[in-house]
């Protein structure tokens, strides 16, 4: 009886439906791609050094010839071969057998000489006519009565040496594509090694002792038992007592290369391998453990058994893949070309942009970050952490000088000697610090507004993704609007520094005022003197050394000193010695007169004018006309004042200008703190008025005025090319895990349905 009789007449399997099914998911998932492509499926990788039998016994399996043969390596691309056994046709009709690659759709090999050739030619266009290899599969499924369903895949035989023009690299890279099969779970190892080697150092064996180190998915297969040294055999591995492989070990014999060359078929090979382990003594016993039809009915036995085991675990996978493909395919959107489901689009897209830009403004966001500040937080940090503390960390007076304030007290007099503290510069210095308040007030302004445009981009649906000429007519739009939001806002800034500098509120209750200043002034004063009292003298020259100031009043237009001095004038005698008392001067708010070396208080009558009899006598010297006489003037030396430098600062500073000084810094500080603090208020809020709330309320008006127009839908909905190429690739991948899952239900429907019922 045939081998194909013997295997027509055994029961099905539960391998005769199961494994076709996983075949077909391999052929639903492979082409695909990515990240599905990856999918572990359960199959058989067979590894081998080169010329270990690995070809002959693939082809023994299938009982064609159809792999390439020679002396070099042959296989240079991984070959994923699915055997399904299908029923032969009815008696008279050929066509029982044949072959068919994935890469040529629809066409049938029914010579399998035309495979060899197809395969040899698949591998010279991905690798070139060299010995070079490639990972690319080469996917062929062969459909015949004579064989049991299983999926192998024939990796390039291991090598050690280059030869010809083969990389340097080539074992490496072999190395690495054998593992990169082999370490897969879901993989059973076929490790075949010739029994006329050294058994125990086999290629085969060791490589899959890497990957599968228990050696729980790992069949040996022996080749070439018949050309064994005479008294030898390989019965101590078939039975693991060498190498233990929990899957065990198949013993099988190879059509010889003459064989190969005469042309013996396969079938005759076969019997041949059948009369030879039944005529030995040793392997007589090990029929179990020899022969082709054994080795296929095991790797059929062993697969089936791999598919119940990872099946819960592939449709979860499968099912996991189906959940994220389907978010994906949402993303991507629906196509639609009527006007009206455009319109509503379009409109959905502008609201949805609206509230999501307002929910961050407002902290709703549903995306808030944990790890930075977001929205509507960042300018609230802008307002405080950034614009109020740089207003309170400045100094007023920063970069202004006693004698800055001194000069600008001088020159508020003009040829004058004030008698109080001219409020000119201190306008004139308090203006100039509110103005300084200018620019940090617009940095601010311009920091919310780029804040805004980062929302803006930050917004929107996943579905405007898809929309690249919509997303840029928002963005320009939202561009455009925030400008014009930021005008009014820097026209109300620019009033609200303008009010403060028109006029200044010297009644303010938070002011200090004049006499509060003074008073300050002077007991810094009193501080810096370390304690030292200054003795009141009644002369004019007393006045001069300690330049106290005397205040004295006027009547008629002239100063009046009748010995008495003002009510605002406190003294306190203090008693110096037995024969004196000395009295402390303080200087009144505001109202007080210079001291200095002109003073002519001794020279004056009592009613504040000089004496006639001394300009008679001043002018006695001189002649009628007014002029010396040439006598005298050729006789004394010329007086010739100074040149008078090109910048002219003010004199050495006395006492009283150091209190002034010190007024003018008391007053512009305390008046600078009131402008501060309104500023720090009045800025936030006008921001937030004409820039932040107003753009809520008004942008999705905006929008809807500016494009959601009949003559602008198609254009604004006009999608990305890649959109729709990912579109199209997430839909096919969504039918491909569809169809999988639908034969995954089947697969485990008829694994149900084969389990006994249990009495």
């Amino acid at each position: 009886m045939s081998e194909a009789s013997n295997r027509e007449n055994k029961p099905p399997s539960i391998g005769s439906s199961l494994i076709p099914l996983i075949n077909k998911l391999q052929d639903i998932v492979v082409p695909v791609g990515g990240e599905l492509s990856k999918l572990s499926l359960p199959h058989v990788a067979v590894v081998g050094s080169q010329s270990s039998g690995k070809s002959s016994v693939l082809e023994a399996l299938v009982g064609r010839d159809f792999l390439p043969r020679g002396c070099d390596i042959c296989t240079r691309r991984p070959l994923a071969l699915m055997l399904e056994n299908r029923p032969p046709k009815p008696d008279g009709e050929g066509g029982s057998e044949w072959g068919q690659f994935r890469h040529l759709p629809g066409r049938r090999f029914y010579d399998f000489s035309k495979i060899r050739q197809e395969i040899q030619a698949e591998t010279e266009r991905e690798v070139g006519y060299n010995k070079g290899v490639s990972d690319k599969q080469i996917c062929l499924k062969i459909s015949s009565p004579n064989v049991l369903n299983m999926t192998l895949i024939d990796l390039p035989g291991i090598t050690k040496v280059p030869v010809g023009d083969q990389p340097s690299d080539i074992e490496t890279t072999i190395r690495r594509m054998i593992m990169a099969h082999i370490c897969q779970p879901n993989c059973i190892i076929l490790a075949v090694s010739p029994a006329n080697s050294d058994l125990a150092t086999s290629d085969a064996l060791q490589i899959a002792k890497e990957a599968d180190p228990i050696g729980s998915r790992t069949i040996g297969v022996i080749t070439k038992l018949d050309i064994m040294d005479r008294g030898t055999n390989a019965c101590m591995f078939l039975l693991g007592k060498v190498v233990p492989l929990r899957l065990g070990y198949v013993g099988v014999v190879n059509r010889s290369q003459e064989d190969i060359n005469k042309n013996r078929s396969i079938q005759d090979a076969l019997a041949y391998e059948e009369q030879f382990f039944h005529e030995h003594p040793v392997y007589n016993g090990l029929s179990d453990r020899c022969g082709i039809p054994q080795l296929a009915k095991k790797l059929n036995q062993i697969l089936e058994q791999q598919i119940r085991t990872v099946l819960p675990g592939l449709k979860s996978d499968l099912n996991s893949h189906m959940v994220a493909v389907t978010n994906e395919l949402r993303t991507y959107g629906e196509v639609t070309e009527n006007k009206a489901e455009q319109g509503a689009i379009l409109l959905n897209i502008l609201s949805r942009y609206c509230q999501d830009f307002s929910a961050m403004v407002d902290g709703e966001s549903q995306e808030m970050s944990t790890k930075e500040l977001s929205g509507g937080a960042r300018i609230r940090y802008i307002f405080q952490s950034v614009f109020v503390k740089t207003l309170e960390d400045l100094d007023p007076l920063e970069g202004l000088a006693d004698d800055d304030i001194r000069t600008a007290i001088q020159n508020a007099t003009g040829p004058r000697n004030a008698l109080f503290v001219p409020e000119v510069p201190f306008e004139v210095l308090v203006k100039r610090e509110i103005s300084r308040l200018l620019d940090p007030c617009l940095q601010c302004l311009q920091f919310v507004h780029d804040e805004l445009i980062m929302m803006s981009r930050a917004c929107g649906s996943i579905e405007l993704q898809r929309f690249p000429v919509l997303r840029r007519r928002l963005d320009d739009i939202m561009r455009n609007f925030l400008q014009d939001g930021k005008r009014p806002a820097e026209v109300m800034i620019l009033n609200l520094i303008e009010v403060e500098m028109d006029y200044i509120n010297s009644s303010h209750p938070s002011f200090i005022g004049g006499k509060k200043a003074v008073e300050l002034a002077m007991q810094q004063l009193r501080s810096s003197q370390d304690g030292l009292k200054v003795e009141m003298v009644p002369t004019p020259e007393r006045s001069q050394k300690l330049g106290t100031v005397v205040a004295r009043p006027v009547v008629n237009g002239a100063l009046h000193d009748q010995g008495s001095r003002p009510q605002t004038i406190k003294e306190t005698p203090v008693s110096a010695d037995n024969n004196s008392s000395t009295r402390i001067w303080s200087i009144p708010p505001l109202f007080r007169s210079r001291g200095s070396s002109g003073e002519i208080l001794a020279s004056t009558s009592v009613n504040g004018t000089l004496h006639d009899t001394e300009h008679r006598e001043i002018l006695a010297s001189k002649s009628v006309d007014g002029t010396l006489h040439d006598t005298e003037h050729r006789s004394s030396s010329t007086i010739k004042l100074k040149e008078l430098p090109s910048i002219l600062g003010p004199l050495e500073m006395t006492e009283n200008e150091a209190v002034e000084i010190s007024v003018t810094k008391l007053l512009v500080r305390s008046y600078y703190d009131i402008v501060r603090k309104n500023i720090q208020d009045l800025v936030p809020k006008t921001i937030m008025h004409f820039l932040v709330n107003f753009t809520k309320r008004n942008l999705h008006q905006t929008f809807t005025k500016l494009l959601y127009r009949d003559d602008l839908v198609e254009d604004l909905l006009l999608e990305r090319e890649e959109i729709v190429v990912k579109r199209k690739r997430a839909r096919e991948m969504h039918h491909v895990l569809e169809e999988a899952l639908k034969t995954l239900d089947e697969v485990q429907s008829d694994v149900l349905s084969r389990i006994p019922n249990s009495s």
